[in-house]
């Protein structure tokens, strides 16, 4: 049921539309720009606010006024390569901040009208819904199709629209959700019973089932917390896996006489006990044989505690003695001071200059060490291999050579002798932090920019951590999309030299 906020405020931005489209209507409010401005300059200016206004989602809406000024741009482009007058050159940039300001103005209506499809938009694409293509392009049209009706002034039909499209975009999002945190438990219980799991594995198989659909139906009544669908998650993974390797042992076990499955239990527990250093038991009966393996390791964990209790008590009493005797070094410190004719407060003092020339002898061995490093990293890479350059604390490895796959976070066996020769320089430094960082052009759609480029990071970060280079907690990758340009993004060359890899090392204090 409606309230009378609702009404007022429906009444309100039906007003604001009604002034646009009637009023207004296609009228634009052109500020001429000066005959002596730079058309370059004010190109290159437009274009980076066309792409910011894009992050800020004016393109889907205000779709028509934006699609404006995006051709606008393109004319003014077209103009300065043949050397058009600049006059005409400023007036299609003029033009095409009038078109933008006029897609701000329905961009505030859209968000008003349809905000509860904004809202369900950006919460599906944050669950990773764009990687069911086909639904995610189809319920995008209809996105569109809203904003384009509140252009057109019809903002009922909008409003009304609005609602299914949001409760789609949820269920495509929930979708995601649930195939991100079951995704591979549902295909490994899949492949089970499709291996005859019902009849080999029947307790376990069910076991998994309900685990799986308990989750599940979680999942379906608290889709927003994460962490709780984590640890269910993982659970069931953990099941199925688990049912997975039962499956390959029962089958293996199936095909086995009474005597080989005997010696294969008999065998786990000799090389077990083997292990443990304790007597051949393998003539007792198979209970005695894994009590003498059970007791073996019950009296090695009292060891353990006696030991580590003994430890922490032989620790407490070093320390304590430690700290009487460094009470007695200063006492007999204060002594001395006081025989040489010097107060307390003169030793502090002297100590403290003593510390500071200390701290800076080894501020400047750190930065000479840091600049050794520097040169040694720079004679590893051919000049059209990387760029390495230092940025306050941390060195840049910018891979020029890097590269992937159209559209593809692949890393190609052409790349493993660059990977090979930034390993080197990375160990040069020891253990470094790591940032990979992954960056793309401005082509195409933003999230998809963002996510590409972070799978390109990503899979760099893992090839370092996969190999051992790298511990799993040094190495950070972070996707930057196209929010990062080295050069404009409006010829082939700006474009190339922004889709790259940087790598920021940071040596350990």
């Amino acid at each position: 049921m409606l309230t009378l906020t609702d009404i007022f405020r429906s009444s309100l931005m039906l007003v604001f539309v009604l002034l646009l489209v009637s009023c207004g209507g296609n009228k634009l409010q052109i500020q001429p720009l000066a005959s002596d401005e730079n058309p370059a300059e004010q190109i290159a200016e437009l274009g980076r606010t066309v792409f910011a206004e894009r992050q800020n989602l004016l393109n889907v809406l205000s779709p028509k006024w934006y699609a404006k000024a995006d051709t606008s741009l393109e004319k003014a482009r077209r103009a300065l390569e043949e050397q058009a007058e600049p006059r005409i050159v400023l007036e299609h940039v003029a033009y095409a901040r009038a078109y933008l300001e006029k897609a701000k103005d329905y961009a505030r209506v859209s968000r008003s009208v349809v905000g509860d499809a904004i809202q369900a938009r950006s919460a599906a694409m944050d669950a990773g819904a764009m990687d069911y293509v086909s639904d995610f392009r189809e319920l995008e049209a209809r996105f569109v199709a809203l904003t384009s009706m509140v252009e057109n002034g019809d903002i009922a039909t909008a409003k009304n629209g609005s609602a299914a499209v949001a409760q789609d975009y949820a269920a495509l999002e929930l979708r995601a959700i649930k195939e991100k945190a079951l995704g591979e438990s549902r295909r490994l219980l899949q492949q089970a019973e499709l291996k005859n799991a019902a009849k080999l594995a029947p307790i376990t198989l069910e076991e998994t089932r309900t685990a799986l659909n308990e989750t599940e139906k979680f999942i379906n009544e608290n889709r927003y917390e994460t962490e709780q669908i984590q640890v269910l998650a993982a659970d069931t993974l953990f099941r199925a896996k688990r049912l997975e390797q039962l499956l390959f042992q029962v089958s293996s076990i199936e095909t086995m006489t009474s005597e080989s499955l005997y010696l294969w239990l008999e065998g786990l527990l000799f090389r077990t006990a083997q292990q443990l250093n304790t007597p051949d038991m393998r003539n007792q009966p198979f209970k005695i044989q894994q009590q003498n393996v059970y007791e073996s390791i019950a009296a090695l964990q009292k060891d353990n505690r006696y030991l580590n209790s003994q430890l922490k008590t032989d620790k407490a009493s070093y320390e304590e003695r430690l700290r009487a005797q460094q009470s007695l070094i200063d006492e007999q410190k204060k002594r001395i001071a006081l025989l040489e004719g010097e107060s307390v407060e003169a030793l502090k003092v002297r100590r403290l200059l003593a510390e500071q020339e200390r701290a800076a002898k080894e501020k400047l061995e750190k930065e000479q060490r840091f600049q050794q490093q520097i040169v040694r990293v720079e004679t590893m890479f051919a000049a059209n291999q990387a760029e390495v350059y230092r940025q306050d604390r941390d060195l840049v490895i910018r891979l020029k050579a890097m590269n992937f796959p159209v559209g593809q976070a692949l890393i190609m066996p052409e790349n493993y002798a660059l990977l090979s020769t930034l390993r080197a320089a990375i160990q040069v430094f020891g253990e470094p932090g790591v940032i990979i960082e992954g960056h793309t052009d401005s082509t195409g759609a933003t999230p998809l920019n963002d996510r590409l480029s972070q799978q390109r990071a990503d899979a760099v970060r893992e090839y370092f951590v996969a190999s051992g280079v790298l511990n799993s907690e040094k190495v950070v990758a972070i996707g930057y999309g196209a929010r990062r340009p080295l050069a404009p993004n409006d010829t082939p060359e700006g474009r190339a030299i922004n889709r790259r890899i940087d790598v920021l090392i940071r040596p350990v204090d």
